[in-house]
């Protein structure tokens, strides 16, 4: 609400809707406060609901907690080393998230310095406007759609590697997520703020401070808004697809009169699936010097006298 608030008032140029506008910049950094400290409690619970989908996996596979309990030790190698690669997911997620919002920007900025008058009074053709929606729009789907495929495919490839593997792999997915949110959250509310205290408190917009927060938000945003919270549904899929595939595996193991050849192959396909979508998460999202499209002068004359 005070984010649409200061939006309208923002429109405004008379004196008295200024200062209002100022006044609701100084609420401004409480409300990033309020989201900073919310967020995590969503991360929360997606953590509750992956502890209940980890031990009902772990009954299963111990028959109870009956047998194979050694497994569930520091002491096995293979759930040491699932502990260690949710961790790796975790931070992989974190910077292929982020390298999406910032190449979508880079790429809408591009767009807008090729084509947009900046400096006119002359507002930005209707044409134009939804040409920048469609590549913030374009760039986010390309980051989604590599991000679950490599989700996808990595938590098929790690539960069938080994089922003991799969539960550490799932415990640290769910604590280093939950971390990894708090941190990112506060620290994007922190770089938030940090501009408002120099724009409303310090009066220096526009000095060299400034323009370091702002490059500082920057980083935050993504931090904020994007990479923390999507971690509650990376956690939830997760958890509740792994759930089915360490099941697949076990009886496609069983069926196998307990060779799990067959299971260790289809896990390396998969894992090798996801390694090519993790590349392309980063070196196919990166900036790099991609051509700008430019509109015609024609085209642009034509908008402006048909008053698109």
């Amino acid at each position: 609400m005070i984010d649409t608030i200061k939006i309208v008032v923002g429109y405004h140029s008379r004196p008295h809707w200024v200062e209002k506008a100022r006044l609701y910049k100084e609420v401004d950094t409480t409300k990033g406060t309020f989201k900073a400290t919310a967020k995590p409690v969503l991360i929360g619970t997606a953590v509750v609901g992956a502890t209940t989908m980890i031990f009902s996996i772990i009954m299963a596979l111990t028959n109870g907690l009956t047998t194979r309990t050694e497994s569930l030790s520091l002491l096995h190698a293979p759930f040491v080393l699932g502990l260690i690669t949710g961790g790796a997911i975790i931070y992989w997620f974190t910077g292929a998230s982020t390298q999406a919002v910032t190449t979508g920007a880079y790429r809408a900025v591009e767009f807008i310095k090729a084509n947009i008058r900046l400096e006119g009074v002359e507002k930005a053709s209707v044409a134009d406007s939804k040409k920048v929606v469609q590549i913030c729009t374009q760039y986010a789907q390309k980051g989604m759609f590599n991000i679950f495929l490599t989700v996808f495919f990595s938590t098929l490839a790690f539960a069938f590697v080994e089922p003991f593997f799969f539960i550490g792999y799932l415990i640290s997915i769910a604590v280093f997520g939950l971390y990894q949110a708090i941190f990112m959250a506060n620290a994007g509310g922190a770089w938030d703020n940090a501009k408002k205290v120099v724009e409303v408190d310090l009066k220096m917009k526009g000095t060299p401070l400034h323009d370091a927060t702002v490059v500082g938000d920057t980083v935050g945003d993504p931090f904020k808004d994007t990479s923390s919270v999507a971690m509650n549904p990376v956690i939830k899929f997760t958890t509740l697809f792994g759930l089915l595939a360490v099941e697949l595996a076990v009886s496609l193991t069983d069926r196998n009169g307990g060779n799990a050849t067959f299971t260790q192959i289809l896990a390396l396909v998969f894992f090798l699936i996801s390694v090519f979508f993790v590349w392309r998460s980063f070196h196919g999202m990166r900036i790099g010097n991609a051509v700008i499209e430019k509109v015609p002068a024609a085209d642009v004359s034509t908008r402006v006298a048909a008053g698109d």
